[in-house]
C-alpha cells in the first residue's frame, strides 16, 4: 500500500508542475526519469515534439565506463554527458522539468553536473 501512495505522490506533483514546464526552440526542456536501477536524461522541444538530446545510464557513452561506487555517482556522469551534448548542439538554455521527483539524491547530482558542465536553468 505505500508503495502505491509513493507513485500517487509522484504523479500528483508532475500534474501540479507539467503547465509550467513546457519546453521551446529558444528554451527545450530537460526531462528526467528515475527508476530503482537507471536515470535517464533527455532534452526535448515541445513545439516540434522532438528529442534533441538523450542520455541514460544504458547509452553507449557509458556502457564502457566504470560509473564509480554508485547510482548517485551514474547521475553526475549522465548529467555531464547530457551537457556537453547539448552544448555541442548550441542548446546553453533549457526548463528543468523533474517529473514529480524530488529535488535530492540522483535528481540533484545530476543537476548540479550538467550546471557545472555549463548548462543553465
Amino acid at each position: 500500500m505505500q508503495r502505491k501512495e509513493k507513485v500517487l505522490g509522484r504523479l500528483r506533483r508532475k500534474k501540479r508542475m507539467g503547465a509550467k514546464s513546457r519546453g521551446s526552440s529558444q528554451r527545450p526542456r530537460l526531462n528526467i526519469f528515475r527508476s530503482s536501477r537507471h536515470i535517464y536524461a533527455q532534452v526535448i522541444d515541445d513545439a516540434r515534439g522532438e528529442t534533441l538530446v538523450a542520455v541514460s545510464t544504458l547509452s553507449a557513452e557509458l556502457k564502457g565506463q566504470d560509473l564509480g561506487k554508485g547510482k548517485l555517482e551514474a547521475a553526475r556522469k549522465v548529467g555531464a554527458i547530457l551537457a556537453e551534448k547539448a552544448l555541442a548542439r548550441q542548446i546553453q538554455k533549457v526548463v528543468f522539468d523533474r517529473n514529480g521527483f524530488l529535488y535530492h539524491g540522483r535528481i540533484k547530482a545530476l543537476a548540479e553536473a550538467a550546471r557545472g558542465k555549463g548548462l543553465d536553468f
